[in-house]
């Protein structure tokens, strides 16, 4: 299937609302993960906590809803161009958190985001994505990303067990990412054999995967929310690596292309370093703004005791 301009008509405005749904997804999330009781990752029994939050299943509402649309945008277009576009989500969710947070949207944070989404934007520009297809290349061929993928996540889980907050959430996005990423790939396929027939999907091993891993990294989404103190540097993890992943499945898995000259090469090494500059730079904010609040909870302490003790008794 060819990308035509009608198909771009529908894709594009449909990933950006998806993106859109998923920014008020996660920042909704984020705020009801930290109402309930700390849970280890990958533990079900989060759900059972979080059911009973209103805001986390309006966040489970804006999850449906952003899902259907990203189905629907890779329906009509290549993973090459809907996953970056949904990097805009960490725009959405950094404004609605700062929001439900009832605080400021920070200057630094925003300047972080925006360097990330300028970063992936300009690798698809730089990309220059080409070819729809949605069905996997079979064999050994899959070996080595899935190799890859599995690492990359088991690595994941093994960071998110050390004792070090930082290095335990940074480990929970990374395996998130992954996940999110690989369930795009694979729900493009899904989307494919649908056009098929609405039972034509459930003919093949494709949809299985998905009903196990799509949980399974939405699961460690919501660890990873609850045990970071701040939505945007989790995030800019998790959506940068959503969409590289799924622009690695496109090109390895199903036949997809880009510019591979040496310039547009070089140039999306360049984008790919503003992306990580832009993830340092909201994770040394995020802990900077960690220790002042902190401070600021210690200060406000120590003057509540000091105002006890000068109270007669």
């Amino acid at each position: 299937m060819s990308v035509t301009g009608v198909s771009l008509i529908i894709a594009v405005p449909a990933a950006v609302v998806g993106a859109a749904c998923m920014g008020l997804a996660s920042a909704a999330q984020a705020r009801a993960t930290k109402a309930v009781e700390t849970s280890k990752p990958l533990d079900p029994r989060l759900f059972r906590r979080l059911v009973g939050q209103r805001l986390w299943l309006v966040g489970m509402a804006a999850t449906i809803l952003g899902l259907v649309m990203q189905l629907i945008a890779l329906a009509y277009a290549p993973l090459l161009l809907v996953q970056p576009l949904l990097i805009t989500s960490l725009m959405f969710a950094g404004v609605l958190s700062a929001r439900l947070d009832r605080r400021r949207v920070d200057r630094v944070m925003t300047a972080g985001a925006l360097t990330c989404v300028a970063g992936l934007s300009a690798f698809l520009v730089l990309a220059r994505p080409s070819g729809n297809a949605d069905v996997l290349t079979s064999g050994s061929k899959l070996l080595p990303l899935g190799i890859t993928l599995a690492a990359l996540t088991l690595l994941g889980l093994g960071l998110s067990t050390v004792d070090t907050a930082s290095v335990r959430v940074l480990g929970l996005a990374l395996a998130t990412g992954v996940l999110y990423g690989l369930t795009a790939g694979l729900m493009k396929v899904v989307a494919g054999q649908a056009r098929g027939g609405i039972l034509e999907p459930f003919r093949h091993w494709t949809l299985y995967v998905v009903c196990v891993i799509g949980p399974l990294g939405f699961l460690l989404s919501q660890n990873t929310f609850q045990q970071g103190r701040f939505l945007t540097p989790a995030l800019a993890v998790i959506t940068a690596l959503d969409p590289l992943v799924g622009v690695a499945i496109g090109l390895s898995w199903m036949g997809e292309t880009a510019n591979d000259s040496p310039l547009a090469l070089a140039g999306e090494a360049v984008a790919g370093i503003v992306v990580i500059v832009g993830i340092v730079l909201l994770a040394n904010r995020a802990s900077h703004l960690a220790s002042s609040q902190a401070g600021e909870q210690r200060h406000g302490r120590e003057d509540g005791l000091g105002l006890a003790g000068s109270m007669p008794c």
